[in-house]
C-alpha cells in the first residue's frame, strides 16, 4: 500500500513506559505489543504534554498544549471551540469512533450558551469530543448516583444480560473479588488488587472493550476510518480476572525506584506531594507489592487480547491499509521517588511508551527501528493528518508530524527537548501548600542532558541526567548551576511562547498578499 486508509489509535491508562517487554522489562512478556513494535517504529523518548489522565489526553485529541486547550485536570471541561482529531479527519470522509475511555467531560455551560443540547447530532459529537462515542466507556465510579444518573454504560447492561445482578456490576462484579464467605471485596482497597474479579476474562472489561473495536471495524465495512481503542487498565482499580491476577510475584517486580536522601531534598511542592495520603500509602512496601500484581496482571490481559485484535486485522487484511499506534497517557509511580499515582515529571510518569506501524511501502526500510529521538504526544495529530494527506490546515497545531521520521527520511532539524505541564490545584498537595486556585502550576522542559522544572511561586528543579539518570538530586537551589537554570529557563520561556495561540485565523490568512486600496477602499499611509 502506498496510502494509509484507516488508523488504529490504541491507548492504555496509566501505563509506564518500562513495562513492557520490548522496553525492557525482564519478567512481563508482551509478544503481541513487540511484534508490532518489530513492524513499526519504537519510540524511546516519547514524552506527554502532562502527567494526568484528562489534559495528556486532551493534548493527544486537539494536539495542542495543555494551557493552550485549556483542559487543564481531569474535572476541566475541554472548551467548545477546540478542535479534535474527529473534527480533522472527519472533513477527509472518515468515520471517527471511540471505545473505551476519553476522560474528556463536555463543555456545558458553552453548549447552554449557544444552545447546543446533547441530544443532537453535532450536540453529541461536540460534548465526546469529537469523536462517534461507538463504545464511550470512562467506568462507573460507586459514587455515582446510578439509579437517578442518565450515564448508562453499556458494558454494565452487557453484564446485567449475562446474569450478574445490581446497577453497576462493573463495580461489584468487574472490579470486585470475592471473599472466603462470598463477601464482595472492593478493587478501590488496594489490599484486594491481587484478587481474582468475581467475573471470567472473557467478561472482562478488556475484553470486552476488544470484541467492540473488532465491531466497529466490521461495521465500517469498506469505508476509510479511525477508531481510538482506549483501555481503562492498568489504571486503578487494580484488579485483575483470572488467571491475571497472580501471574506475578515480588521477585519478578522492578526494585522500588528510591533513596531515604530523597526526603531530604528542600523543596516544598515535591515536599507536600510526598506527604499527600496517597504517596504515604504507595510507600509502603506492602502496598506496593500487592497493586503490582494486579498492575502487571492487567498489562499481560491487555497483551492477549490485542494479539487477539492484530490477528483479526490479519484476517480480514486490514493490517495492509491500517496505521496502528500504540502509547498511554502517562505512567504510574507505584512507590518510586516516595510517591504515588502520577502529577509530577519525574521519568516514570511524563515518558510513555509510543509504538507507530505504518503499512504503507514507504516504511518498509524502517521497520524495527528504535528511535532515540524526542518526540511528544502533540505530534500524533499532524502525524494523522499527513497519513491520510489531509488538506487541513495545521495552524492550530503544536507537535510535528512523524511521517518523516516513520519512513526514514532525512531530517535536518528536529526538536531538542521536550515540554510537560501540570495544575496541580485539584492534588491534596495544593492544601498543604495553601495555594489559591490558580496559583499551582508547574513546567517542564527536558533536553537530553538537564530536567528544569518551574514552579509558580517555589523555587525550580534541576536534575543532571546524565550524571544523575535516577532524578534522586535536586540542583535547583544550588548556586554552582545558576547558569544551567537560567539557560533552561529560557529555554522554557521559548517554548511558553511557541504556543499557537491564533486559532481563529490559519497562517495561509495571516501570510496572503493584501492590497488594502483594492480590496475595500481603505487607504493606510497614502499621501
Amino acid at each position: 500500500m502506498s496510502k494509509v486508509k484507516n488508523i488504529l489509535f490504541i491507548m492504555a491508562d496509566q501505563l509506564r513506559w518500562d513495562y513492557l517487554s520490548c522496553y525492557g522489562h525482564p519478567h512481563l512478556k508482551t509478544p503481541n505489543i513487540d511484534d508490532l513494535a518489530k513492524k513499526g517504529v519504537m519510540f524511546e523518548s516519547a514524552y506527554v504534554q502532562a502527567p494526568v489522565c484528562g489534559p495528556s489526553r486532551a493534548s493527544y485529541y486537539t494536539g495542542r498544549t495543555v494551557f493552550s486547550h485549556g483542559s487543564t485536570w481531569n474535572q476541566v471541561p475541554l472548551p467548545i471551540g477546540e478542535l479534535t482529531i474527529g473534527d480533522y479527519l472527519r472533513k477527509s470522509g472518515i468515520r471517527t469512533g471511540v471505545v473505551g475511555k476519553t476522560h474528556m467531560r463536555p463543555d456545558t455551560e458553552g453548549m447552554n450558551r449557544l444552545g447546543i443540547s446533547k441530544n443532537t447530532e453535532i450536540g453529541l459529537i461536540v460534548s465526546e469530543p469529537g469523536f462517534d462515542p461507538y463504545e464511550r466507556d470512562d467506568g462507573l465510579h460507586p459514587n455515582n448516583n446510578i439509579k437517578n444518573s442518565e450515564k448508562k454504560l453499556s458494558y454494565n447492561e452487557w453484564l446485567n444480560k449475562l446474569g450478574y445482578e445490581g446497577d453497576n456490576p462493573w463495580d461489584s462484579w468487574a472490579n470486585s473479588a470475592e471473599g472466603e464467605k462470598g463477601e464482595i471485596l472492593s478493587g478501590w482497597r488496594l489490599r484486594n488488587s491481587n484478587k481474582p474479579a468475581r467475573i471470567p476474562e472473557k467478561h472482562s472489561e478488556t475484553a470486552f472493550m476488544t470484541n467492540r473495536a473488532m465491531e466497529f471495524i466490521e461495521e465500517s465495512n469498506d469505508k476509510p476510518w479511525f477508531l481510538h481503542l482506549s483501555y481503562i487498565k492498568p489504571h486503578w482499580p487494580y484488579m485483575a480476572p483470572a488467571p491475571y491476577h497472580n501471574m506475578f510475584s515480588s521477585n519478578q517486580f522492578y526494585p522500588v525506584h528510591r533513596i531515604d536522601s530523597e526526603k531530604e531534598i528542600n523543596h516544598p511542592v515535591y515536599k507536600a506531594f510526598m506527604e499527600n495520603s496517597i504517596s504515604k500509602t504507595f510507600s509502603r512496601d506492602e502496598v506496593r507489592d500487592t497493586v503490582l500484581a494486579g498492575y502487571m496482571g492487567l498489562i499481560k490481559q491487555i497483551d492477549d487480547n490485542l494479539g487477539r485484535l492484530f490477528k483479526f486485522l490479519e484476517a480480514s487484511k486490514r493490517m495492509q491499509d491500517t496505521m496502528i499506534v500504540f502509547t498511554s497517557d502517562h505512567g504510574d509511580y507505584h512507590g518510586d521517588h516516595w510517591l504515588g499515582e502520577k502529577e509530577l515529571f519525574h521519568e516514570q510518569i511524563v515518558r510513555v511508551p509510543m509504538i507507530i506501524y505504518d503499512p504503507s511501502s514507504s516504511a518498509n526500510n524502517n521497520r524495527g527501528v528504535k528511535e532515540k529521538r524526542f518526540i511528544e504526544a502533540i505530534d500524533l495529530l499532524p502525524t494523522f493528518l499527513d497519513a491520510v494527506e489531509s488538506t487541513e490546515s495545521k495552524h492550530r497545531l503544536e507537535g510535528q508530524s512523524l511521517m518523516p521520521i516513520l519512513r526514514g527520511e532525512k531530517i535536518l532539524n528536529w526538536k531538542e527537548s521536550v515540554f510537560s505541564e501540570i495544575d496541580y490545584s485539584f492534588n491534596e498537595a495544593r492544601k498543604i501548600l495553601n495555594l489559591g486556585a490558580s496559583d499551582a502550576r508547574a513546567y517542564m522542559i527536558r533536553n537530553n542532558q538537564w530536567k528544569y522544572i518551574y514552579y509558580k511561586g517555589f523555587p525550580p528543579q534541576l536534575f543532571d541526567l546524565k550524571n544523575d539518570p535516577d532524578e534522586f538530586k535536586d540542583l535547583g537551589q544550588s548556586k554552582d548551576y545558576s547558569k544551567i537554570i537560567e539557560e533552561m529557563k529560557e529555554l522554557l520561556l521559548q517554548r511558553i511562547t511557541d504556543r499557537k495561540n491564533r486559532v481563529a485565523a490559519s497562517d495561509e490568512f495571516v501570510l496572503k498578499e493584501r492590497d488594502y486600496t483594492k480590496e475595500d477602499g481603505i487607504m493606510i499611509g497614502v499621501w
